[in-house]
C-alpha cells in the first residue's frame, strides 16, 4: 500500500466521503426496512461496506454496502427461514461461497458485459434514483428509501406513488428541500470555482446544516414544522447495554438445513452479479480509469458478508448509488469509502439525536443531483449517436431498469445485445461479389470470415439456393482459422447437388484449389489450420 499517495488525496477524499456518508445513511435504513430486517443491520453492513471492504477491495472509487436489489430477496429468506438469526446463517455462508468464487477467478464474468448495457444500466439507475426521490423531496415518505424497484413494498408503483405525492405535498419538507437543491446547484456551478474553501466544503454538507437548522427554528411552528415521520430515523439506545443488545447473531445449529444453503448461493450469486456490473460501471465512470481486479473484489465482498453475517448485518454489494456520489464528490482513493464507513460508525454511537434531526427532503435533493448527472440528456444523444448496435441495447437497459427491477433489466439489455452479435455474425459470416454474366453464366466468388460458426447457417444457406443454374462459384476459405461443422455439411450438401443446377465449384484453400469436388466431409477433417 503506497500510505504516501493515499494521503496525498485527502483533502479530496473527506470532503467526498462526508457526502457519500449523507447519501448511504437513508439507503442503510431504508433498505433494512424494505428488507423486513431491523433498522440497525442495515447500519451495520454500512459500516462494514466502508470500513473492511473498503480496505479490502481494489477498487478506488468504488463504496459498497446493504444492496436494494437484494432486499425482497432478504423479505422472502427471513419469513421463509424463521427467523432473522436463520438468516444471518445464510449471510455468512454467502460470504465464504463468494470467497470460493474469487479463488476459482469467477471475477472475470464481470468483462462479458457489452459497453452499451453497463451504460444502459448507469443511465437506468440514475433515472430511477431521479423519479424515487421526488415523493421524498416533497415530504411523501410512505415508501422507504433504497427501494429501487418499480413495484414498491407500500403497493404502489414508481409513476403511481408520484402522482400520489400530489396529494401529501408536506410545506416545510419542500420549502427545505428547495433550499437545499439550490444551495447544492449554487455550489456545483459557482462557488467550487470561486475558492478552494468551496472544494473542501462540500454543497451537499452546508446543505444538510441548513436543514438541521430549519429542523431546530421550526419546531414549534405547525405550518411550516417538519414532522418526526419526514427525519432520519436512526435507532437510538438508552445505554451501552442496550445498544450492545442492537447486534445480532447467527443460529448456527440451522446450518444444515437445505433452505439456509439455498438462500446463501441465492445472495452469493446476485451479489457477486451485482458487484462485477457495479465494477464495471464505476470504472467507466471514473476520470482515471483505473481497472479494478475483479476478483480480488469477489474476496473482499466474501469477507465482508461472512463479518455482517457474524454481527446481525445485511448482505453487501458494491453499490452505484454511493459510488457514483463517490466520484461526482471528488473521491480519490479507497480512503473515501474507508471514511465515510467511519463516519457511519462515529455518528451512530455519538450523535444519534443529531442524525434524526435530518430531513429526508433535504437528502433527496442530493439524490436529484447524483441521479440527474448519472442519467443527463446528452448521454442519450452520445450513445444514438452511435448507432441501432450501441442504442438498442442501450435504451432496452434502461427501460427494463425503470420499469421491472436492476437485474431484470441488465438481462433484458444483455439478451438484446447478444441477439445484436449474433445478427451481425449472421451478416459478417462471408463477403459476396457478383460479375457480370458472360455467355449466360454468372460468376460468384463468396469468400469465408476468419471464423464461421452455426449462427451463419442462414445466411450461407440463403446466398447458395440463390445461385442460378450455370453458374460459376468460387468459395475461398483461405482466410478462414474454424469452420463449424454445420457449415461443412451445408456445403457438402450443395457439393452433391450441384450438378444437378449446372453449376461449376472452384474451392481455394490453402492446401489449393479443387474443381468441382464430388465430396467435402473427407476434405475438412483436415480442417483449416488454426491460428
Amino acid at each position: 500500500m503506497n500510505h504516501t499517495s493515499y494521503f496525498s488525496t485527502l483533502k479530496n477524499d473527506i470532503p467526498a466521503s462526508i457526502v457519500v456518508f449523507f447519501v448511504a445513511l437513508p439507503l442503510c435504513l431504508g433498505i433494512a426496512l424494505a428488507s423486513g430486517a431491523p433498522l440497525f443491520a442495515g447500519l451495520i453492513s454500512g459500516i462494514i461496506g466502508g470500513v473492511v471492504v473498503g480496505a479490502l477491495s481494489g477498487s478506488k472509487i468504488g463504496v459498497s454496502g446493504p444492496a436494494a436489489g437484494l432486499a425482497a430477496i432478504v423479505l422472502v429468506a427471513i419469513s421463509d427461514l424463521g427467523s432473522y438469526e436463520n438468516f444471518l446463517v445464510a449471510v455468512v455462508l454467502g460470504g465464504a461461497i463468494q470467497i470460493v468464487f474469487g479463488i476459482l477467478k469467477a471475477g472475470v464474468i464481470g468483462y462479458y458485459f457489452p459497453s452499451s448495457v453497463i451504460k444502459g444500466m448507469l443511465t437506468g439507475i440514475g433515472i430511477i434514483i431521479f423519479l424515487k426521490q421526488i415523493p421524498h423531496f416533497f415530504g411523501y415518505d410512505s415508501d422507504p428509501e433504497g427501494d429501487l424497484a418499480f413495484q414498491q413494498i407500500d403497493g404502489a408503483n414508481t409513476f403511481s406513488e408520484i402522482l400520489m405525492t400530489l396529494d401529501h405535498i408536506s410545506l416545510g419538507s419542500t420549502i427545505i428541500a428547495l433550499i437545499g437543491l439550490g444551495i447544492i446547484l449554487l455550489w456545483d456551478n459557482v462557488l467550487t470555482h470561486k475558492g478552494r474553501f468551496f472544494k473542501i466544503i462540500q454543497g451537499p454538507l452546508v446543505a444538510v446544516i441548513v436543514g438541521i437548522l430549519y429542523v431546530i427554528i421550526t419546531s414549534k411552528g405547525a405550518a411550516l414544522s417538519i414532522k418526526s415521520n419526514h427525519l432520519v430515523s436512526v435507532p437510538i439506545p438508552d445505554s451501552f447495554d442496550s445498544f450492545i443488545g442492537q447486534f445480532s447473531f447467527p443460529n448456527f445449529s440451522m446450518i444444515t438445513d437445505s433452505g439456509i444453503w439455498i438462500t446463501a448461493f441465492t445472495i452469493a450469486l446476485v451479489a457477486s452479479l451485482e458487484t462485477l456490473l457495479c465494477v464495471e460501471a464505476t470504472d467507466k465512470l471514473d476520470p482515471e480509469k483505473n481497472m479494478t481486479p475483479t476478483n480480488r473484489e469477489l474476496l473482499a465482498q466474501g469477507t465482508g458478508n461472512i463479518l455482517s453475517g457474524l454481527v446481525g448485518g445485511l448482505p453487501i454489494t458494491q453499490v452505484i448509488v454511493r459510488s457514483s456520489a463517490n466520484i461526482q464528490s471528488g473521491g480519490r482513493s479507497k480512503l473515501s469509502a474507508i471514511i465515510h464507513g467511519f463516519l457511519l460508525l462515529i455518528s451512530v454511537i455519538l450523535i444519534p439525536r443529531l442524525l434524526n434531526l435530518i430531513p429526508l427532503s433535504v437528502l433527496a435533493s442530493i439524490l436529484l443531483v447524483v441521479g440527474y448527472k448519472l442519467a443527463k440528456p446528452s448521454l442519450f444523444k452520445s450513445m444514438y449517436s452511435l448507432g441501432w448496435k450501441q442504442f438498442v441495447p442501450f435504451i432496452v437497459t434502461v427501460v427494463g431498469i425503470i420499469f421491472t427491477d436492476l437485474l431484470v433489466g441488465i438481462s433484458f439489455g444483455l439478451l438484446v445485445g447478444i441477439i445484436v452479435v449474433l445478427y451481425k455474425s449472421y451478416q459478417n459470416s462471408h463477403f459476396l461479389h457478383r460479375e457480370e454474366a458472360e455467355n449466360g453464366i454468372d460468376k460468384v466468388k463468396m469468400t469465408l470470415a476468419e471464423e464461421v460458426t452455426f449462427f451463419n447457417k442462414g445466411a450461407i444457406l440463403r446466398e447458395l439456393n440463390s445461385l442460378n443454374d450455370n453458374s460459376f462459384l468460387e468459395l475461398d476459405i483461405r482466410k478462414t482459422r474454424y469452420l463449424d461443422h454445420d457449415i461443412v455439411e451445408i456445403l457438402d450438401d450443395f457439393v452433391k447437388k450441384y450438378p444437378d443446377h449446372n453449376i461449376h465449384l472452384k474451392l481455394i484453400s490453402e492446401r489449393g484449389i479443387i474443381e468441382n469436388p464430388n465430396s467435402l466431409i473427407d476434405f475438412f477433417k483436415l480442417a483449416p489450420k488454426k491460428s
